[in-house]
């Protein structure tokens, strides 16, 4: 019991932290790009494109995290098996396949070797949340079967 606590607690702190500070990175994109173009010279001459799509890239990270964060809290409140997760899976589902999307638009800014496992991670995210959201979906429907029998 203790563990189980530890694993959700520490998960909600892990989910707040990463909202939070993806925010403030999203944020602070037009300074830190600057910084990491003295750092990383093939950047040069693309300072407005990388701004963009990493604005873009952060924003649906966040909004992505954000429906993360709503499914926890039913976790916490130990009821799981709700149509609004069913919602926030899908739309989770969506944003893994936008990002995937808006990767490879930014590879042909330019294109690195991790850049296509990123692509590949978000892709089989988005898989996983829509498979997921099937799953629950099908569980609400025999929860509220259930809730109506007794």
């Amino acid at each position: 019991m203790k563990e189980k606590k530890i694993l959700t607690m520490g998960t909600k702190y892990l989910l707040d932290f990463m909202f939070y500070g993806g925010i403030l990175v999203t944020l602070s994109l037009p300074w830190s790009i600057r910084w990491i173009e003295k750092q990383l010279p093939y950047m040069v001459g693309h300072y407005e494109e990388t701004v963009i799509i990493y604005f873009v890239l952060g924003v649906s990270a966040v909004v992505l995290i954000r429906e993360l964060r709503r499914i926890f809290k039913t976790v916490l409140a130990e009821d799981c098996f709700v149509q609004e997760n069913v919602v926030s899976l899908r739309k989770m589902g969506n944003w893994s396949f936008f990002i995937a999307l808006m990767s490879v638009v930014r590879s042909v800014v330019y294109m690195t070797v991790a850049m296509g496992v990123v692509i590949l991670v978000f892709v089989i995210a988005g898989l996983f949340s829509k498979v997921l959201a099937c799953v629950f979906e099908e569980a609400v429907r025999y929860k509220e079967e259930n809730d109506l029998t007794v």
